[in-house]
Formats: C-alpha cells, structure tokens, sequence
C-alpha cells in the first residue's frame, strides 16, 4: 500500500512543481496599471492649428488671415534654411486657390509635381474666410510640406476686369516675412544700421497658380536664382509661348502677343524671386488699388528689380518648362440642383 502512494507521489510531483512556478511567475508580471504607456504613432502629415496673431501681420486691404498648417516639418529655427538631410535651398511655392469644381483635379496634378521637387515648401493660401475641409483634407494627404492659408477678397474686388489672387500672393509673402522676422530684428539689433541683406538665408519664392502644367526641370533651373530669375512660359497671351528675349546673356526685350510695352512683359509663372530680396524688400507686394489685369507682375517686379538685372533661365529663355494650361471648363448641364445621391462623395 505505501509503494503504491509512494510510486503516486512521484508521478504527480513533478506537475505540481510546473503549476507552482506558473503561479510564481505570473504573480511577478508587473499590473497593467503600473506598465508605462505605449507610445502613439502618428502619420508625417499631421494637422496643427496655428493662431493668426503668431504668424500674421494685418494687412491695409483687407488681409486678416488666419492660418491653418499642415507640416512634414515646421520651420521652427527661421535662420536654418536647410531641409533635413538635404543641402538644396528651399523652393517656396505660393499657389492662391479658390472653390470650384475642378479644384481638387487641379491642387491634385499639382501636388503630383511638388511631390517630385527635393527641398520643396506649398504655400496654398484659400480665397475663403475660412479654411475649407476639402483643402485641409486634400493637403494632410498630398505628401508635400505644406502650409495652408486663408484669406478672402473683399466682394468690392470680384469684378469682372480686376486682378485676381492679389490678397492670396500677398498673404503668402506676409507669411514668409513673419517667419523670418525674429531673425531681422536680432540683425538690426545687434548691428544697427546695418545692410538688410541676410547672406545665411536661402531659397526662392515661385508664384505656382494651379491651372499651370510644370516640368520638373524648371525647379532645377529656379534654384540657383540669385535675385530675379525669367524664362519663357507657352500657351499664353494669345500665342504659343512668350518668352524674354535675351542677347549676351542680358534680357533686352520680350517676344510677347499682349501690351508688349509693359515694363515686365512677362505671365506670372515666368518669374522666381531670391528669398533673400522678398526678406529686404518687405514693402514690396502685388498692389490691388490701381493696378490693371495683366499688369501685376510688372507692378511687382518694379519694387524689387531691373530689366537688365534678370537671369535668364532655361538655356537663355529658349526652352518652355511650363505651361498655362488651364483645365477646361466643366460641363455640369446635367447635374440635379439638390443631392440625389445616397452616398456623398467629393470631387
């Protein structure tokens, strides 16, 4: 009888062994309560709401902007203008845009060119009083650092006949300056009297409308811009292209279809400006009282160039790198007036 418990005890001992250290070690598993937090993965392309007092300065017509940025990375430290593991100058591009139906074809085909560009920053500046949910939207997924603006052109403006986008381009240029500001100040407080000239910023301000189709050369070409650079832009002003006519490596003239007297006979994708002249020159703006349609590149460039100071781009203005394409006007003649859809869907 004892053989036969003793011969019991030892089977079942080793079992009773495993049962115990299963107990014991899960007794010293810390609680979940005590665990440290797991961390939160957020996409790149993350959504900040940035107050209007921070970044913009309020503008004589009308230009209260407030702001609404959608960063890969936010140009935190104005002075350092280099991206992240690039050495590249940044490309600042400043595109107005409005509501319409083809919007998000055109910020689409857009993006799908800035995607391309090393050293890229989309300044998208909405005629709106307010950001809409289809741009914020459309940028948090572009895959482009971006940074989205909002101003609204006074009804006054909306005539037929007037310049269009003035308060957008100014708004994104008034942007630019409010971020490099804190590095003017410190200049101008630490060497009074000084020239304005920033010689350890670089980069260049680019007007990218969004009804325009652009190489990826033409970024090439625009980054080594010193002050002002030009170069020929087709499909516009009644012809195939236009173009500055350049001799010697001078601009002297400009081969164009429309008011040829224009001081800077030129479309406003055909121009790229030094970030450096855009910081010295914080007057200078696109105007809106008493500037005509067509007229507004020329008004600007007068503040801040020459004639014979531009750089010919684009082997000396003889090769298009962009185009005003302008999508075709929709045909919506079928459309109900109200929703007849189930679902909601945006174009």
């Amino acid at each position: 009888m004892k053989s036969a418990l003793y011969s019991r005890f030892f089977i079942l001992l080793p079992w009773v062994l495993i049962v115990v250290i299963i107990i014991d070690s899960d007794t010293r598993k810390p609680s979940s309560s005590s665990r440290l937090p797991s961390a939160r993965h957020y996409s790149p392309y993350w959504n900040r709401r940035v107050g209007r007092s921070a970044l913009m300065r309020p503008q004589p017509s009308d230009t209260s902007v407030g702001t609404w940025a959608t960063h890969q990375e936010q140009v935190s430290i104005p002075g350092v203008q280099k991206m992240k593991n690039d050495t590249l100058p940044i490309i600042y591009a400043i595109t107005p845009t409005y509501s319409r139906p083809v919007q998000k074809a055109e910020l689409t085909r857009l993006a799908n060119t800035f995607r391309q560009v090393a050293g890229l920053h989309w300044i998208v500046v909405e005629d709106s009083p307010q950001p809409t949910e289809l741009v914020n939207r459309f940028l948090a997924r572009a895959g482009v650092r971006a940074t989205h603006l909002h101003v609204p052109t006074p009804r006054r403006y909306k005539r037929a006949g007037l310049p269009r986008a003035t308060e957008q381009r100014n708004a994104g240029l008034t942007w630019l300056r409010q971020q490099y500001q804190t590095q003017l100040l410190h200049r101008q407080t630490t060497a009074p009297g000084s020239s304005p000239h920033l010689p350890n910023i670089s980069g260049v301000v680019f007007f990218a409308d969004d009804d325009n189709t652009y190489s990826l050369e033409l970024f090439q070409e625009m980054r080594t811009t010193q002050k002002v650079s030009v170069w020929p832009v087709g499909l516009v002003g009644g012809r195939r292209y236009e173009r500055p006519v350049v001799e010697n490596g001078k601009v002297v003239g400009w081969y164009t279809g429309w008011r040829a007297d224009r001081p800077f006979a030129i479309d406003m994708a055909g121009f790229a400006v030094s970030l450096q002249v855009i910081l010295s020159s914080p007057k200078a703006l696109f105007k809106r009282r008493g500037s005509q349609p067509g007229m507004q590149e020329s008004d600007f460039l007068k503040q801040i160039t020459k004639v014979d100071e531009l750089e010919p781009k684009a082997s000396n203005c003889t090769k298009v790198l962009v185009w005003h394409t302008r999508t075709e006007k929709v045909n919506l003649a079928n459309e109900p007036k109200h929703p007849q859809d189930t679902i909601k869907i945006e174009v």
